[in-house]
């Protein structure tokens, strides 16, 4: 149980022995003791003021009163300012703190809850390379699963790639027109690039015969329809649905080389799933429920033979489900996928991480399945994030402008290793160690970067500003756990404490290190790594501000240095477990 329970508990019972009524801990608030005045956490008051007839201030010295006599071993002190009841939580608790959970590596971490919860992310098309974007998506989902994880569910990662429809098609077209049999191999080029540099010439091309056609007197929307290379795509289409042996041979091949890049990105990365799903094996599902739901009068049939679902009363729209020919759409599909997750896994809940351009959709999904009574409905959960930009602007795959992310890590790292050869400090490294180093900052930097920020906001990514050792970055965590280990190297530390008491900053790292297992719970609650990344940044500062106040080597006793061995421990591996839950390593030495 950590501290803001126990003072909850404290409280509720001394509220009972004043004043003979029962109490809960809705009947107050705490909130950590703001930092210019003493003590570490403060009741407020005022909603007790109406039951209780008597000023904030009275009720805060009798509460405080009764607290010191009630739980002598729990609180030292207290002071009441303007209707706030601060409280001082005595030194042997936080001593005690210390003692049971420096060598903790779990620490923070909750037991196994029998929940099993889905988190489906990455979501690539196979036509085109990673870019920045979907590095934010996979940060994003590795995280949340893992500190999913570390809240005691069981988690299944997930991912769909999209692997068919017109898009595939255009890159399938251009490489038959443009390519003359270039293969990866052939070219010395990542299979998923490849692929990509077709997409762009298909678009290229595209755009060159409508204005061909615009120049014949065509309108720009006819001309749209019938540039050759479009024909030529919707046909392909067709074919790939209809089996035709040399197109599903193509798509194979062309969707291999891309699976290969892909592997090589997401091993670089230190992305993973459990579990893979594809397109062109789930575009069919949901067919079978919207004839059912059409059977229950859910969804409605239009004159033309389409299926449609009236979301009005929702705030929403019609919303087409079947096509008149029969075909499906992404929603037909994505019931189907969400139905075949639920009775592969029985899950708890599925949460999408999906960008916020998506959002209509996911209300449509979840709003369906409600509709059709499916057990899962309420537990669809859209985890909307904002895109990302560069400082300068935003990224087109169609037009070649995005940042593939290999492009993008490879960036980093040669940031990582300019940055570091330039500090001087990397001398007892040998060749090997160092590569390993820059790779662990630049990808530290970049997924600290991009993780730090709450995913329901639009971000600009900027390389330079990620790396610095200074700022709110990865590098600075990461530094501050080498400081430590670099301590931790020379020194040996005694397994017991004797009572003590603690200096102000030994006082505030501790403090700071209790709330680890709230950040943990409260980054869950949320589904937000934010809470994480900006939780280890304000303990590495509060590490650095102790450690440039208070010698370790030279403490005025051996008590004083064992104490401070056992925090500086503490504080490495809260960072570390910490980090990792941010998909962040964290090197011994820098």
């Amino acid at each position: 149980m950590n501290i803001a329970k126990r003072i909850q508990e404290a409280a509720v019972k001394s509220l009972e022995t004043l004043y003979k009524g029962p109490f809960s801990d809705k009947d107050f608030q705490i909130n950590h003791t703001k930092p210019e005045f003493e003590g570490e956490y403060t009741i407020v008051l005022f909603a007790l003021v109406k039951a209780l007839k008597k000023s904030p201030e009275a009720i805060g010295d009798e509460l405080g009163k009764q607290l010191i006599a009630d739980f002598p071993q729990l609180f030292s002190g207290f002071n009441v300012i303007k209707g706030f009841l601060n409280l001082s939580v005595c030194d042997s608790y936080w001593l005690e703190l210390v003692q049971n959970n420096h060598n903790d590596i779990c620490y923070g971490k909750q037991p196994m809850n029998g929940k099993k919860v889905m988190v489906e992310y990455s979501s690539p098309n196979t036509n085109k390379p990673l870019h920045l974007g979907h590095l934010r998506n996979n940060f994003l989902g590795w995280s949340v699963a893992e500190i999913l994880k570390a809240n005691g569910n069981e988690v299944i990662k997930s991912c769909i790639v999209n692997d068919r429809g017109i898009h595939i098609c255009k890159s399938m077209i251009a490489w038959q027109l443009f390519a003359n049999g270039a293969t990866p191999s052939s070219t010395k080029t990542k299979g998923d690039h490849l692929v990509g540099e077709y997409y762009v010439k298909f678009n290229e091309e595209y755009k060159k015969q409508m204005q061909q056609l615009i120049q014949t007197g065509m309108s720009e929307a006819d001309a749209e329809k019938n540039a050759p290379i479009m024909l030529q795509t919707q046909q392909m289409l067709l074919d790939w649905e209809n089996g035709k042996p040399e197109v599903i041979e193509l798509w194979k091949m062309m969707n291999s080389w891309v699976y290969e890049g892909f592997d090589i990105t997401y091993k670089s990365i230190g992305c993973d799933f459990d579990k893979t799903y594809y397109e062109s094996d789930t575009y069919l599902l949901g067919k079978d429920i919207v004839q059912d739901g059409l059977y229950k009068k859910i969804f409605f049939k239009k004159e033309d033979g389409s299926v449609w679902i009236d979301l009005t009363a929702e705030g929403l729209d019609e919303k087409l489900v079947m096509r008149k020919d029969g075909t499906s759409v992404y929603i037909t599909q994505d019931i189907g996928l969400a139905k075949q997750k639920y009775d592969q896994y029985q899950i708890d809940q599925s949460i999408y991480v999906i960008g916020d351009e998506q959002n209509y959709h996911m209300k449509v999904l979840k709003l369906i399945a409600q509709k059709l009574a499916f057990p899962y409905a309420d537990d669809i959960h859209h985890l909307s994030y904002g895109m990302v930009e560069l400082p300068s602007g935003k990224m087109k795959s169609r037009e070649g402008t995005v940042v593939d992310a290999d492009d993008m890590v490879d960036e980093m790292i040669s940031t990582a290793k300019a940055l570091t050869a330039s500090l001087g400090k990397v001398k007892e490294f040998d060749e090997a160690e160092l590569e390993h180093l820059y790779k662990t900052l630049g990808l530290g930097a970049m997924k600290f970067y991009l993780l730090r920020v709450d995913p329901k906001k639009k971000m600009i990514f900027n390389p330079e500003e990620s790396i610095d050792f200074h700022g709110f970055t990865g590098p600075f965590i990461q530094y501050t756990f080498a400081r430590i280990q670099s301590i931790l190297r020379k020194e040996n530390s005694i397994e017991q404490l004797t009572a003590g008491s603690l200096l102000p900053l030994e006082k505030k790292l501790v403090f700071q290190l209790e709330q680890f297992p709230t950040a943990i719970i409260d980054s869950a609650k949320e589904l937000n790594p934010s809470v994480i990344a900006n939780y280890l940044f304000v303990l590495s500062q509060h590490f650095n501000s102790f450690y440039a106040e208070h010698s370790i080597s030279n403490a005025e006793s051996i008590d004083k240095k064992n104490l401070r061995l056992q925090i500086s421990t503490m504080t490495a591996n809260v960072i570390r477990s910490g980090m990792q839950l941010l998909g962040i390593q964290v090197p011994s030495k820098m």
